[in-house]
């Protein structure tokens, strides 16, 4: 009998992994890290509930960290098979796996060197071997191209609109069932990405809740980013931007370049300190036809992600220069929950200064360090020493690439029969919580929120 383990994205919007049970095969739908809350955190280090050996296929919906970075791990466990994915998730794989594993290595040996790991030696979570191995196995697939993962088993993928190679996975069961794993849902009529495609039908459907509680600011044709950036300006601050490397840092340079052109803000230099974003320009800008039209219209300007007095800063060196200055610009740099990474740097030195300001521009986890200077902590704690917060903190949460309750709906009236059950994960108890009572109250579906390791028998 088949079937179903939710092995993360369980009360939590992180470490999504989905694990498939058949009689002749054993399949993992995402292999995400948990991120955010020191015990989610720890997951990570734990034995992994099945034998890595035992999994046959890995299924990918997306490649932001909490759906694949747990991958290299798995690897080094044993996991053997392919992973498949779309081609645009596969490339951006071999840029986000590196990198993760990396900064892994790079906080262990500093931790080392100055101490400040209570673990004698501190470890890295990932290797960047791992991290290349897993690429390795990479198996791209197009999308709405059936493929068989396993014996009876095929998976299509459908565009999420949520990332550059973002998708949902309709698997069809060897009954003829259909599964539904909607990983991250898209948003509508936004700039950069398509739509989310409208999915008619399924038997299970597993839904995200990121945003399940509440809705997106109105959009305000980027009034309130310009007012941030001229405020910025006018006070001669910095304005730092920890961004996700992939996917937010496409539609900040969109909207800044948009802004500069009609004039509603200062042209400043904009630097993008990280080279996982640059390439991740790169791969977007290759890719343009699976973009939002809006993008490719004939006459429009060779770069499709460039402002005025656009800069890149590859090397440490040339980030440590720019770390140092003062003058007034725009520096967008990962990550984007500012859990590591060069953006730390950049918050050491503007934190202390009230004429900057620190912009937030996506969805911040519980127990991270941005969520809680969202929350207005005045101190935290960076590379083992105590930052004070003195710099203005901004939110903004129009470019998040997440649907809000409203959305998701939206995207649930699609189908036109409901599912024999829906599973709503990936999100915080409340937003779980809100929408699965949504849902039944406006759809009348059956709706379940499952718990940590919690197992469902599909064949019931």
């Amino acid at each position: 009998m088949p079937t179903l383990k939710f092995l993360g994205a369980t009360r939590t919007v992180t470490g999504s992994k989905y694990l498939l049970d058949f009689p002749k095969s054993r399949l993992l739908v995402d292999c995400g890290l948990f991120q955010g809350l020191k015990e989610l955190r720890l997951r990570n280090w734990d034995e992994h509930p099945v034998r890595a050996s035992t999994i046959e296929s890995v299924v990918l919906t997306h490649a932001h960290l909490d759906h694949c970075g747990y991958l290299p791990r798995l690897v080094a466990q044993g996991f053997r098979g392919r992973i498949f994915c779309t081609a645009g998730t596969a490339e951006l794989c071999r840029l986000v796996l590196p990198d993760a594993a990396r900064i892994a290595e790079e906080d262990a040996r500093s931790a080392n060197k100055h101490g400040y790991s209570k673990h004698r030696p501190a470890l890295p979570l990932l290797t960047e071997a791992d991290a290349w191995r897993a690429i390795s196995q990479l198996q791209p697939v197009g999308y709405e191209r059936p493929m068989p993962v396993a014996d009876g088993v095929q998976v299509e993928f459908l565009n999420a609109g949520h990332l550059l190679g973002s998708s949902f996975v309709r698997m069809t069961l060897p009954d003829g069932r259909t599964i539904l794993f909607g990983g991250d849902l898209g948003r509508y009529g936004r700039p950069v990405l398509p739509d989310p495609v409208a999915v008619p039908e399924a038997d299970f459907l597993l839904v995200e809740s990121t945003y399940g509680d509440r809705l997106h600011e109105p959009d305000d044709n980027g009034e309130h980013l310009a007012e941030i950036i001229r405020r910025t300006a006018d006070r001669g601050g910095r304005l730092v931007i920890p961004s996700f490397a992939i996917g937010r840092v496409e539609e900040l340079v969109y909207w800044i370049r948009r802004l500069e052109d009609e004039q509603r803000i200062p042209v400043l230099p904009v630097y993008l300190d990280s080279p996982m974003a640059i390439e991740g320009l790169r791969y977007y800008s290759q890719r343009i036809n699976e973009l939002d039209p809006g993008l490719r219209p004939e006459g429009r300007r060779v770069c499709a992600f460039c402002t005025a007095r656009f800069r890149t800063v590859q090397t440490p060196e040339e980030s440590k220069k720019l770390t140092a200055r003062r003058d007034p610009a725009i520096v967008i740099s990962s990550s984007g929950m500012a859990t590591g990474g060069r953006v730390l740097y950049h918050l050491e030195q503007t934190l202390p200064d009230p004429d900057n300001t620190i912009l937030f521009v996506g969805y911040q986890a519980a127990g991270t360090r941005g969520r809680r200077l969202v929350d207005g902590e005045r101190q935290v704690k960076m590379h083992g020493r105590l930052v004070d917060v003195r710099a203005r903190i901004e939110r903004l949460e129009s470019m998040s690439a997440h649907a809000d309750a409203g959305e998701i709906m939206r995207w649930l009236g699609g189908f036109t029969r409901p599912p024999t059950r829906t599973f709503v994960v990936h999100g915080e108890p409340a937003a779980q919580d809100t929408l699965k009572v949504e849902i039944q109250r406006r759809l009348g579906w059956t709706v379940h929120v499952p718990e940590y390791l919690e197992q469902v028998d599909l064949s019931a």
